[in-house]
Formats: structure tokens, sequence, C-alpha cells
């Protein structure tokens, strides 16, 4: 799905653009992929869960015209069975999150003590592919020149990291897109759920140290050096087998699943290489749910733009009890019309969007000084989409919604100047 792609992007840095995992070049297990490998030469915070504060928010606050009954759900955590057995509670999407978000955080405090540093790093990436292929620098900076070739803005912010952070970076960036391009790419046609599983046994020896080619052999290699589990990897695969058999979500707890397994997994892989700041005051729960926070953020945001193209493709990726709740139906989405219900329904989804970037935004700052510009950035000017859907009077059916090159430019500075300010937990605990 193009959504994810782009939110990638956001997370990671670069527009979305097809064509990354596919090739003229060799296939195995029914992936192609020489298009990405070189040319041959010629006080503690707490975290809360996003979707309990927000999620009430695309059908209107309580009390607000056209808001909820006080018979309607507010929170999707407070699911119950379907047979109405409030002693049988259903787990939440967020709730599921949340556990993924504790297991992170909990692998990243075990490696930053002290005790733990001396312990034998997992296995080496396999030697033959130093000779053959020109070893781990050259895949590195292959890595790198994609990401300067579909993420410029990102890239130069990566400059400021340390190398061996900003080539993890670069490393995370590769295999999320030619993730995102089995399903979304030139042979997204052909790609089966069978396919996806190759591709996840790939992840899995890539993580036992047996990369495939030189791009996995980067990724092998970074999990190497940082505290990265596995588990948001197999959870953005995931993500892709929901592409391939679902068009609708029923409430935004189906929707939130789906959202972090396209995009908040990408926070998650992340803040191991991002690193939170030395002085940091911040749990790493709350920063991972920030993280989480902007991922979420970025991919509702991509589904609000991306209305009418998802809608002439045969999907809509609105909840549909809200679309319900707004007096509208499929039958609107697919007709393309704005109207003052359209409007009424969009103002609330973009406030939730945006309540999600303001969660984000206190986990930026709690990264490490040189991961945090482009971070901003980005978070900076995505969240302009969201005002440029306003600009065009909530029409995402016919048209676009995009950030012009001044707005962005203008924008570089702002995010340079964040990223320079204390960490939100200091500025806290100094007043």
């Amino acid at each position: 799905m193009q959504h994810m792609a782009t939110t990638v992007t956001l997370l990671l840095g670069a527009a979305s653009s097809p064509g990354l995992a596919a090739g003229d070049g060799a296939t195995r297990d029914g992936f192609q992929c020489s298009r990405l490998l070189p040319k041959k030469k010629q006080q503690r915070p707490r975290w809360v869960l996003c979707s309990l504060k927000y999620g009430c928010l695309g059908v209107g606050e309580p009390g607000e015209a056209g808001g909820r009954s006080a018979a309607s759900p507010v929170y999707s955590s407070l699911t119950v069975s379907p047979g109405g057995d409030a002693a049988v509670a259903v787990v939440s999407s967020e709730q599921k999150v949340y556990d993924v978000v504790v297991k992170q955080a909990a692998l990243l405090k075990r490696q930053l003590r002290p005790s733990q540093q001396q312990q034998q790093a997992p296995p080496a990436v396999a030697r033959e592919l130093d000779a053959p292929r020109g070893g781990l620098g050259e895949a590195y900076a292959r890595c790198g020149e994609i990401c300067e070739e579909y993420a410029k803005t990102f890239y130069l912010g990566t400059l400021l990291m340390t190398e061996e952070r900003r080539r993890a970076i670069w490393a995370i960036y590769v295999w999320c897109r030619r993730t995102d391009e089995l399903v979304d790419g030139p042979n997204a046609s052909h790609i089966t759920p069978q396919a996806l599983d190759r591709w996840e046994r790939r992840l899995e020896d890539l993580f036992a140290g047996r990369p495939y080619d030189m791009l996995d052999a980067a990724l092998s290699d970074t999990i190497t050096k940082f505290p990265i589990d596995i588990q948001p990897f197999k959870d953005m695969i995931d993500g892709m087998r929901t592409d391939l058999k679902k068009a609708r979500y029923k409430n935004f707890d189906e929707l939130y699943m789906y959202c972090y397994y396209v995009a908040g997994t990408v926070g998650l892989m992340s803040v191991p290489v991002m690193g939170i700041a030395p002085d940091s005051k911040a749990t790493a729960e709350s920063v991972y749910g920030a993280a989480l926070a902007l991922g979420l953020a970025n991919q509702l945001t991509n589904i609000l733009r991306d209305v009418g193209e998802d809608a002439r493709r045969g999907r809509i990726y609105l909840p549909q009890d809200e679309l319900a709740e707004a007096g509208l139906s499929d039958e609107d989405i697919f007709k393309g019309v704005v109207t003052d219900k359209w409007r009424k329904f969009m103002k609330r989804q973009i406030k939730r969007a945006r309540m999600f970037f303001e969660e984000a935004e206190r986990g930026v700052t709690e990264l490490r000084k040189e991961s945090r510009w482009p971070v901003w950035a980005s978070l900076l000017l995505y969240r302009q989409i969201l005002d440029e859907i306003e600009a065009n009077d909530y029409n995402n059916f016919t048209k676009r919604a995009y950030v012009g090159k001044a707005k962005k430019v203008l924008a570089l500075p702002v995010a340079y100047g964040r990223s320079l300010l204390l960490p939100y937990s200091l500025r806290n605990n100094q007043t």
C-alpha cells in the first residue's frame, strides 16, 4: 500500500516511489532485488496508550453537536465480547501494541546496563559476502545511496549522526522500503501470502546472521550493534499480509492495529539506533510510546491524504462505524463529492491525527541530539499535509495535498532549532 511507503519516509525519511524491491536481475524465492543492489561497473513520565485518548475523536466529542450518544463506546480498549458479556473482555489493539512496546523498552534497558555491555555480541554477518560483493562498507554505501535518492532531506539530516548510527538507519530504511514494495511495487499483483511467508523466513535468516544479499547484510550487521528486536519487523510483514486480504476497517481499533503494523513498527525499529539522550529523564517506555505515536500520526495522515486514490483501488481506510455515525457510506466515498457531512467528518479525523503528532513531539526531544533533526524535520513537514487538506476544502477525492518546496525549505531551520532544545523531561524538572 502506498501509504506505508510514505510513512517510512516520515520515520525514516523517503517519499513513496515504486519499484525498489523489484528489478531485472536474478530472482530467489520469488523476490527480485537487483535494482537495490549496486550497478555493475561500467519525573517519571507515564506513557498513555494513544488511542485511549484519541480513539473517540473521529466522530465528535461528548456534548458536541453531532457527537457520540451516551450509549456509544468511546475507547476501543473497552471492547467486550461480541455476545455482550462484560466479564469476557476482548484484548484491544492498543493493548496488544503496548505489550510490544514494553518488550522493546525492556530490551533497550537491558542493553544499556553496564553489566550487559560486555556480553558476547550476536553472530557476525556471514563472511562469504565480503569478497564477492565488496564487503559491508559497500553494502552500507548502497543503502546510503538509496536513502539519498529517495529521501534527500532526511538523508542530509542523518549526516549529523555518528557514522555507525547513520549507516544503521539507512539499513533499516532499505529493508522497510523493500518490504513495502512487495505489495505496492511493480510486481505487487504477483505477490501471494506464500511469498510473504518466504520473505519472513528470509528475515529470520538475516537475524540469525545468514543474509541473502548485500542489502540484507547491512541490516544483519546492524542488529549485532544495536538492541533491535525482530518482532516489529515481523509485524510489518503482517501489515503487508493485511493489505492482501482486507479493504475495510470496521472501527478505529482495527485501523489502529493496521497503522501500527505498517508505520508504528518503523518507530520501534528506529529508537535503538536513534538513541535516547544520556541526560534524558524519560523512561524508555515513554520514548518508544512517542515513536509509536509518530508512526500512527503519519499513517493516519497518509490515509486522509489518499482517500480518493484508495477509493479508486476499491479500498477505504476509514473506520466504518465512524463513517456511519457521520451519516456517510462507502458510496459517498466512491462518488467523491465534498459535502458538509464530509467536511465535518474530516475535521474530526484531522483532529485525531494532530493529537498523535502532539504526543510524538515530546518523545522526539528525548532522542540523542544528533538524531533529532531528521525526525523533527519529518514531523513538521508531514503535519503540514493536514493543513493542505484543509486548504483544499477537505477535497481529498480529486486533489492530493502536498507541501511545496518553499515550505519544506522554511521548515528545516525550524526543525534544527527544535533539535537543540533540552529534552522535555529536563524542562519539566527545571520548572
